[in-house]
């Protein structure tokens, strides 16, 4: 059976694909898609597996994830990615270059997990925890990662409130698909390959990420060829939940 990806497509201009985080889903973005509609030709997709797309047979790699959607882009995009959606740019960037007229990494990092000579990720042994979470409850293992990604203050806790209203209302994600999501983030290293990506692009980095640390968006921004970093202060890993207002104002200044 055929990977089929459900995807909402709105306006007219540049051709932009919204790629969301591991576990969620395209409603993620919430009213992003719309207010972005006014300049750009919007797609925002469930990815494969989570919300409303299914999956193949075949087991659900970083290539196979990215293969499908460039299937979806029809003229040169920016494409904007989001913690895995991060991952499904850079590699689509480097292997479907034709279809990526820019990039926009929003808490991005070319290495999920720390290693010898990296440190600007998350560390093994809080990773394994994820991974055993998963199979235990995984229900309950999605909202406590949600609540990772927000702030803590009263209007964070409020957002983290809302969110876990909506984290199923598109149904919930393939119990293969977070696995494989998550190998992904465990395994995928594209370190020594981001001087090949010729896409303009634009870095977005919450300075109080607890996911993805701001040395990996510096990393991304000093390896990729004419990139520019934005960091946000005080924001944690979803800065166009948390600050959405500035967050657009950011993209719109973005002009690959």
């Amino acid at each position: 059976m055929a990977m089929t990806l459900y995807y909402e497509r709105q306006g007219q201009g540049p051709e932009l694909v919204l790629l969301h985080g591991w576990g969620l889903h395209g409603g993620i973005w919430g009213e992003l898609p719309v207010q972005l509609a006014r300049d750009y030709r919007v797609t925002s997709l469930d990815l494969p597996g989570h919300g409303r797309s299914g999956v193949g047979h075949d087991p659900l790699t970083l290539q196979s994830m990215t293969d499908s959607i460039a299937e979806l882009v029809d003229a040169p995009a920016i494409w904007l990615g989001w913690s895995l959606g991060g991952f499904v740019a850079l590699d689509a960037a480097l292997r479907h270059p034709t279809r990526v007229a820019g990039l926009v990494l929003v808490g991005a990092t070319p290495k999920f997990v720390q290693s010898p000579g990296w440190s600007a990720g998350m560390a093994p042994g809080v990773f394994a925890g994820f991974t055993d979470s998963l199979r235990q409850d995984y229900r309950g293992m999605l909202q406590r990662f949600l609540s990772l990604q927000i702030g803590t203050d009263e209007a964070g806790r409020a957002l983290i409130k809302r969110l876990r209203r909506e984290l199923f209302a598109h149904g919930e994600p393939k119990p293969d698909a977070l696995t494989a999501g998550l190998r992904i983030l465990e395994q995928s290293d594209l370190r020594a390959r981001l001087a090949e990506i010729q896409a303009p692009t634009l870095v977005v980095q919450g300075t109080h990420d607890r996911l993805v640390p701001l040395p990996a968006g510096e990393f991304l921004a000093g390896h990729i060829r004419g990139a520019r970093l934005v960091s946000m202060a005080g924001i944690g890993h979803a800065p166009f939940l948390s600050q959405p207002e500035a967050f657009l104002e950011t993209l719109r200044g973005f002009h690959p």
